[in-house]
């Protein structure tokens, strides 16, 4: 299937997990994808693997003055862009009375001014037909304990859904989400947690989710595509959920 042919995204946070994930499977579907990376050592790893039909920008979503230049940056590859899928980010996690200015300033700063002024600075190329998905969370359903900072930095873009929907319809943009549930990414590595601690917390999880396993990158690469697609033609300021159901199955 070549849904994405002549197509180009822009993937940030594309060196790994779900944006590497989604990115090999634009290009699969005969797209090309510029991905965003905080070092130029992870994102010349990821080109490595995606091959000749994705270009790399080093660029902190948590930066403003990395933001302010993106659009720069995309131009010397391409002068559009058909689909944003503002997925930078990772958590930060800590008990109400740990958390301090410099944890609440880091989260918001990469969790929800990072997509919008993505979305922002590549609106010029974007046309009619083109479509925006931000990444979300679980996290937005479900109280849990120590992710007071990072769930309240999600809904902030949960709600980015409805706003940009709303002012984009006229361009013929449409805007929507994906929340993913507990997936093997890297969420826990800026945490200091050491492997063992990572591992033991996973354990935890685990029984708690109603398939008994964590999803797979590629299952949330799979649905981002869906929405990317003229199949989701008709879908627009909508939230997926997809978590093996534990935000309703408790």
């Amino acid at each position: 299937m070549q849904r994405f042919r002549n197509k180009t995204a822009l993937i940030t946070g594309g060196t790994n997990g779900m944006g590497l994930a989604t990115a090999q499977k634009f290009i699969d579907e005969g797209g090309s994808v510029i991905i965003t990376g905080r070092s130029e050592e992870t994102v010349n790893r990821a080109l490595e693997k995606l091959g000749e039909k994705a270009f790399g920008i080093v660029s902190d979503a948590g930066n403003m003055k990395n933001l302010m230049n993106l659009q720069h940056e995309i131009r010397k590859y391409t002068e559009q862009i058909d689909l944003v899928f503002a997925n930078a980010g990772y958590g930060r996690f800590a008990p109400l009375e740990y958390v301090d200015e410099n944890h609440f300033d880091e989260l918001f700063n990469m969790l929800v001014k990072g997509p919008f002024f993505t979305v922002q600075q590549v609106l010029p190329l974007m046309k009619n037909g083109s479509c925006v998905i931000f990444n979300t969370s679980m996290a937005t359903d479900i109280a849990m304990a120590n992710f007071s900072v990072y769930s309240a930095a999600k809904s902030a873009v949960q709600s980015l859904i409805k706003t940009f929907a709303l002012e984009l319809t006229e361009r013929g943009i449409r805007v929507n989400g994906v929340s993913p549930g507990h997936i093997k990414t890297n969420i826990f590595n800026n945490t200091g947690l050491t492997g063992d601690q990572i591992d033991s917390a996973i354990d935890e999880i685990i029984p708690t989710i109603p398939f008994k396993r964590q999803g797979e990158p590629s299952e949330i690469a799979n649905v981002v595509l869906f929405l990317a697609s003229e199949e989701a033609s008709y879908i627009h300021g909508a939230e997926v959920k997809v978590d093996a159901g534990i935000s309703v199955i408790r």
